[in-house]
């Protein structure tokens, strides 16, 4: 079922314009289903929706309604920068344009597409009411931009302007995601290490956990899952040494000790910090943990929020360890959600989960935005696999180094 999807591997495309453009008319059309409200009176959307929608035969995506991004006033600011924070995981931008056409208002949205690399249909709206004009259209081309027109009233052209969205989705939406499976073999055994202390869920696994014994199964390889405590004896167990161990990274070096070197071995947030971001950069980052000095901020991120435990992985225990192995007196902040501080100048390093609920695109445009301030960035398994010394083991599978 497409509302199952994990969040993070869903394409994000987000419906934007003026205010009363009919976006939310035009979301309600490509869904079938009445979501947004409609009225003629300008501004009727506040906060961003979302609705789930399998897009075939491109698969699950998330469609958003914004705001106006011609908003005005004080609560209109308001609505317009919780607009813009939806474009930051955004795949792919539907430019709704009324019967206006296309003024300095949608020409400034196009600009702040483009700045954040991201790809736009141009559609123009209400062809029961207005035909775009000429010199629109031959703006569009001159841009490069793929344009429509359709009726969200009456469904005209809604049909073809699905066809255009499968066709523009980013390469990666079209690809499969690579987890394990170019790691891996037919006929392979995978053994996964899950430890079962107080921060894991009760009666079952966690999302990366189990997506990766999904692919594993993808791969026709064999999945093998244990616990730390049990390690010694599965390995002891098989008769084949298995081609990879995957491991939880709050154990990774106990694992690393008791596994043979000729075998692989990584973690999941490692896995995960290549499927969802630049693996290379964030070992890079990790790195810049030698550079940490007395007074230092480090910024901890996590795109979910969650029931903390006494000794969560976030807030203590990496503070815990980064501390231990600098020696130095830091300072760690810790944002959650799709929150993202804006003085990011303030932070010497910054440290993001997996990102198992937050789509790559939304990974990469955080990446960028530390790179653009010059702050390092790494995710939790890298950097809690360079504190614990086998960081150079963990990412030497996919020759990260």
């Amino acid at each position: 079922m497409s509302n199952r999807t994990p969040k993070g591997d869903r394409m994000v495309i987000a419906l934007v314009g003026r205010r009363n453009a009919g976006k939310s008319s035009l979301i309600n059309a490509i869904i079938g289903q009445e979501i947004s409200i409609v009225a003629d009176h300008p501004g009727t959307t506040t906060d961003p929706v979302a609705k789930h929608y399998e897009l075939l035969p491109l698969g699950p995506v998330t469609f958003y309604d914004t705001a106006g991004l011609d908003d005005v006033g004080e609560l209109g600011a308001q609505r317009v920068q919780a607009a813009r924070r939806v474009l930051y995981r955004t795949d792919l931008a539907l430019l709704v344009v009324g019967e206006e056409g296309i003024g300095v208002p949608e020409r400034t949205v196009l600009e702040t597409l483009r700045s954040m690399d991201i790809p736009v249909i141009v559609v123009f709206n209400k062809a029961d009411v207005a035909t775009p004009s000429e010199a629109d259209v031959d703006f569009c081309r001159s841009a490069y931009l793929p344009c429509l027109s359709v009726c969200a009233t009456n469904g005209r052209g809604v049909q073809y302007l699905k066809t255009m969205l499968v066709k523009s989705a980013p390469r990666e939406y079209c690809e499969e995601p690579l987890l394990v499976r170019d790691l891996v073999s037919e006929g392979d055994t995978v053994l996964c290490v899950v430890p079962l202390d107080l921060s894991a869920p009760k009666g079952r696994l966690i999302l990366p956990q189990v997506q990766v014994l999904r692919d594993i199964l993808d791969s026709d390889a064999v999945g093998v899952v244990v616990k730390d405590e049990e390690l010694a004896g599965a390995l002891d167990m098989l008769k084949k040494a298995p081609a990879l161990v995957v491991t939880d990274s709050q154990v990774v070096r106990k694992v690393a000790a008791e596994v043979p070197e000729d075998v692989p071995l990584t973690t999941f947030s490692t896995l995960f910090a290549r499927r969802k971001g630049d693996l290379r950069k964030l070992v890079q980052g990790a790195d810049a943990v030698d550079s940490l000095r007395d007074g230092d901020k480090v910024l901890l991120c996590e795109a979910c929020s969650h029931h903390t435990e006494a000794d969560d992985i976030g807030r203590v225990k990496i503070p815990r360890w980064i501390s231990r192995y600098t020696g130095k007196r830091l300072e760690f902040t810790m944002y959650s959600g799709h929150d993202f501080p804006e003085d990011l100048e303030e932070y010497s390093l910054a440290i993001h989960c997996g990102g198992c609920m937050i789509n790559r695109r939304e990974m990469l445009h955080r990446m960028r935005e530390c790179a653009l301030r010059q702050v390092p960035v790494t995710n939790y398994g890298v950097v809690i696999s360079k504190v614990q010394g086998v960081l150079d083991r963990v990412v030497g599978v996919f020759g990260a180094r």
